[in-house]
């Protein structure tokens, strides 16, 4: 009963973060200014990490964990460089 629920709950939410992937996809190649696509690239890298733990609970393979803890430190330094690329022009002083 409880491996049921754990696989039809990982599987809701694995469903409810792609509809959040697209969403923020959406708001990436609609959003009006570059502030609103660089906010949506980093809601893009957070959902696609999330989905990264959600399938490495279901397969049980820590892969998946390693591969999001590589994603979440690699996506800051690029949200902190595109923020700072807009706001001065350069990335490196």
């Amino acid at each position: 009963m409880s491996d049921e629920i754990l696989h039809w709950s990982l599987l809701a939410a694995q469903l409810l973060l792609g509809i959040g992937m697209l969403a923020t996809l959406y708001r990436m190649v609609v959003g009006p200014r570059a502030q609103d696509r660089i906010l949506a690239l980093d809601a893009l890298y957070v959902v696609a990490l999330l989905l990264l733990v959600t399938l490495g609970i279901r397969t049980a393979s820590q892969v998946y964990f390693e591969l999001a803890l590589l994603m979440g430190m690699l996506g800051f330094v690029g949200t902190v460089a595109l923020s700072k690329f807009l706001m001065r022009g350069e990335v490196i002083e």
